[in-house]
């Protein structure tokens, strides 16, 4: 399933080998109550639009072991495939009353013919493609026409703070720093990767979440032992830096707690959500409603049949 996009570093940022095996290893380790609270986080995003339908035949890429899934009723969700790089999350995936099949199988090459799926998701997953504009092609290219992609991924402010303080702390003891936290999209490029895939009507949607700890150890032990055990978030960026010595994360402990500490003595850590919803068009679209006027989120999963085709009237 793993596919050998490019040989280079520059071309390919993330090792997708190297991600598989953290993810396998992730989904026989983790305690899925330990993620929840971003992932419940997540789901209440903002946008979307009325709708009186169900979904016949959905696609939930990156699944992981279907969280989302656990938020869909069979009354919305006929059927779903569940798509994910790492064979141990599918099988440690939880029960949901939706008939569900299971495929192994890299985003950026996803195996299903064109003009398959009603509605294709995506919650958390594709920060770690190589190639995003490719990942939305390939989203695009299996959904129907009136078909709608509804996603949430990691954005270019992810853990800022911990990649200030690192890196100050590097430069000052090292006299130089490799990334330690991974590259992620800028918002700003977004809606253009989603138009240039072929998306219309788009909905682009920013927001952040900000957890505090006591101290920038117990940030990364936090990362280790939920975004490693929970999601398989460790980072596998081919020029990552596998050592920090210890004179350089005390350091870095001191520079975070000093440019970003609160004043009752814990650290924030910032996460930044995208969410996008884009349709593909088809001749019987309606004109997009004014902005503004969506009446459920990409929270309510559970009503997700509030966010099909609103070309039928």
């Amino acid at each position: 399933p793993s596919h050998p996009a490019a040989t280079s570093g520059a071309l390919s940022p993330f090792d997708r080998r190297l991600k598989r095996k953290q993810k396998n290893w992730a989904a026989l380790q983790a305690e899925p109550a330990k993620c929840d609270y971003l992932r419940e986080e997540v789901r209440g995003s903002s946008g979307a639009v009325p709708g009186d339908e169900t979904f016949p035949l959905a696609l939930d890429v990156g699944s992981g072991r279907g969280y989302i899934a656990q938020h869909l009723t069979k009354e919305t969700v006929e059927k779903l495939i569940q798509v994910d790089v790492a064979e141990n999350a599918l099988k440690n995936a939880v029960e949901t009353e939706i008939p569900t099949v299971k495929v192994v199988a890299d985003e950026e090459f996803l195996p299903f013919k064109e003009n398959t799926f009603d509605l294709v998701v995506s919650s958390l997953s594709l920060h770690w493609v190589n190639d995003l504009p490719k990942a939305f092609k390939e989203i695009h290219h299996v959904l129907k026409p009136d078909g709608v992609f509804i996603g949430a991924m990691f954005g270019g402010d992810t853990l800022y703070e911990l990649r200030c303080s690192l890196q100050l702390a590097e430069l000052e003891r090292e006299g130089g720093f490799s990334p330690h936290v991974s590259p992620f999209t800028a918002v700003a490029d977004l809606g253009h990767l989603l138009s240039r895939a072929g998306f219309n009507t788009l909905t682009v949607d920013t927001d952040e979440i900000q957890v505090n700890y006591p101290g920038l150890f117990e940030v990364m032990e936090d990362l280790q032992g939920r975004y490693i055990l929970c999601m398989g978030e460790s980072n596998c960026s081919w020029n990552r830096k596998p050592l920090l010595h210890r004179e350089t994360m005390l350091a870095a402990a001191a520079i975070y707690r000093e440019m970003y500490g609160n004043t009752d003595g814990s650290v924030p850590a910032t996460f930044q959500i995208y969410y996008m919803i884009g349709w593909k068009y088809h001749e019987s679209q309606a004109k997009p409603a004014q902005r503004g006027s969506a009446t459920v989120s990409f929270g309510d999963l559970a009503k997700i049949e509030g966010l099909i085709s609103r070309g039928k009237k």
